[in-house]
């Protein structure tokens, strides 16, 4: 394989491992909610996330800053994981997790809507028609969805995960952005700091508690959603997204649902009736249709030169 060919596929492997990891952690979620409450499990996440990175702290240390960054580095914090999970979270407490990865492949089309409306690049009209088509699959998947015991209020969870996707929006044009100046692992470490900051205070609300015993399983899964899919997942995705187009990146969270239905079937016995199966097709078939092949890069293109607004 020659270099040019394993610079192109890196990314795409990245990726691809991020979009997985990603996918299992609402599996994770699922498991670690049967035994803590929410906003531990958030900041235990964090806190592990963060005691992974400890060993590169001195490599961060010599990171070249660039005055005024911290603004865009807290909004990129205050998206994801501060409002994000707050979110989603609360949307995996009330809806499957099957049904809440199916959501998460709408941001492709949500970070092609913001980056139109933030960073004023055009947006086809087969995209605005593939973001409709997909806001339908997901109200109609939301409508056809009944109330379980670990899914008590679908819709208002499918709504809150499309909430958490408009927050991982601003959090790819802010990521994209800053990419250009500050390395992957640094941008994931402030992130995994942020959110310890922001999730403390959040663990001492009314109606939360700290937890009184160790479960294993559940423990288990606060560790790994730390370690892989915060460090391992955020890392590799803010690599993949370093080296292009923002609008490509995000493509890869399409990996996400498939997954995700996959191992809530195989984990928690979750599955879809013949009417949400329809519903989520609506939802990956209007991610289809927005793709606009006519705006892709030609062979030979850099493709880091495209979106060159997303880069600042």
């Amino acid at each position: 394989m020659t270099d040019e060919r394993r610079a192109a596929l890196l990314p795409m492997l990245a990726l691809t491992a991020a979009s997985i990891l990603w996918a299992s952690a609402f599996i994770a979620f699922k498991l670690a909610f049967q035994a803590y409450d929410t906003m531990f499990v958030v900041f235990a996440r964090m806190v592990v996330a963060v005691l992974c990175f400890m060993p590169l702290y001195p490599r961060f240390r010599s990171q070249p800053y660039r005055k005024g960054d911290w603004k865009p580095i807290a909004l990129m914090g205050l998206c994801e994981p501060g409002l994000y999970f707050l979110f989603e979270t609360a949307a995996i407490k009330n809806t499957e997790a099957a049904q809440a990865g199916m959501i998460t492949a709408m941001l492709p089309l949500l970070v092609a809507v913001g980056a139109h409306f933030i960073l004023k690049e055009r947006v086809s009209a087969r995209t605005w028609a593939g973001f409709g088509l997909a806001v339908c699959g997901a109200v109609l998947l939301s409508l056809l969805s009944s109330a379980t015991e670990n899914a008590p209020n679908p819709t208002m969870g499918n709504f809150l995960e499309f909430l958490a996707m408009c927050c991982a929006m601003g959090y790819t044009i802010l990521l994209k952005k800053l990419s250009a100046r500050y390395s992957p692992m640094f941008l994931t470490f402030t992130q995994a700091a942020f959110g310890c900051l922001f999730f403390l205070p959040l663990m001492f609300l009314p109606g939360q508690s700290l937890p009184r015993e160790f479960v294993l399983v559940p423990a288990l899964s606060i560790a790994y959603l730390g370690a892989a899919s915060t460090m391992g997942a955020y890392g590799l995705y803010s690599y993949g997204v370093s080296k292009i187009p923002a609008s490509q990146a995000s493509a890869f969270i399409n990996l996400i649902p498939v997954a995700t239905v996959l191992m809530a079937w195989a984990v928690l016995g979750e599955t879809f009736g013949l009417g949400q199966y329809l519903a989520s097709a609506l939802v990956l078939g209007g991610v289809f249709l927005s793709q606009d092949r006519s705006s892709r890069a030609a062979p030979g293109q850099n493709p880091a030169s495209r979106n060159g607004k997303a880069r600042g």
